[in-house]
């Protein structure tokens, strides 16, 4: 029965998106279902709010969400084929980190999906945040989404020829941006120079606390401690080590959900560290 449910909703599904296209040529998709937090993040700025039928189940965890409090205003799904079918879209966001199973499903039942790829260059995030408000056909709010990112990224710029900090982030576990990433672009972007090589690291992973320790950089930026700090990789943020070397790094809060995700997160992400930089370079001249 459950089976034969399926198909007449898919039925149903398939034979609504063949008698729209002239509504979906002008107005643009209706229903869109999101099935990642990074699309989740950029769809909620550039989309009626009446388009978007769900949201990925990530941008209701208030530790990963990359939407804010906005995203848990949506509906969401769990990204599985048959809670997406359920809610009838006429267009489906997934990445390639979307579960392949329910892409395949979706391909077999006609659901116009696009893929999208992860963004590891500040270009390509806006050229990403261009492709989704042109799928809701909404491009001249990608266009004011694109010009408000490259206005915060110009805000966190440091003077001409000043010389660059030393960072690293320093997530739940030691979690740390390796360079060639879109948080290694932002930081660089923002007067920093991302130390992780010169602790072993060639692509993001774990920083282990002592090579931290025995060679500091100039800013750690540290993820905040979740309430309660139910783990080991959670405590590690709030090691009593760290404060040892706390008069030569100086410690600046970056939340741990800004190191997820490009489009709008870039203008927190670009404000957060211009912040940081001043902030050390503060304390750099109040310890001179």
């Amino acid at each position: 029965m459950a089976g034969v449910t399926r198909r007449t909703a898919a039925g149903a599904l398939i034979a609504g998106l063949a008698t729209g296209p002239a509504l979906a040529a002008t107005a643009g998709p209706r229903r869109v279902v999101s099935l990642n937090p990074c699309l989740d993040a950029i769809l909620v700025q550039v989309a009626d709010r009446e388009q978007i039928a769900a949201v990925s189940h990530y941008t209701h965890e208030p530790s990963s969400t990359s939407s804010g409090a906005l995203g848990l205003t949506f509906p969401f799904t769990h990204e599985t084929a048959e809670e997406v079918v359920a809610l009838r879209p006429d267009l489906v966001l997934t990445a390639r980190h979307s579960s392949p199973a329910t892409r395949a499903a979706l391909a077999r039942m006609g659901v116009r999906t696009e893929l999208f790829g992860l963004p590891n260059t500040v270009e390509e995030s806006l050229v990403q945040v261009m492709q989704v408000a042109r799928a809701v056909n909404r491009p001249e709010r990608g266009q004011a989404l694109v010009a408000r990112i490259r206005a915060a990224l110009a805000e966190a710029a440091p003077p001409p020829g000043a010389p660059p900090l030393t960072a690293v982030t320093f997530q739940s576990g030691g979690f740390a941006s390796a360079r060639g990433t879109l948080m290694d672009e932002m930081m660089r972007r923002a007067g920093f120079e991302n130390a992780a090589t010169r602790y072993g690291l060639t692509r993001t992973g774990n920083i282990p606390l002592e090579k931290l320790i025995a060679d500091p950089p100039d800013v750690l930026l540290a993820g905040q401690l979740e309430p309660g700090a139910p783990t080991w990789a959670d405590r590690v943020l709030a090691h009593p080590a760290l404060a040892h070397v706390a008069p030569r790094m100086h410690r600046a809060v970056f939340p741990q959900n800004l190191t997820f995700c490009g489009g709008p997160v870039l203008i927190e992400s670009a404000r957060m560290l211009a912040r940081a930089r001043r902030e050390a370079l503060a304390a750099r001249a109040a310890r001179s």
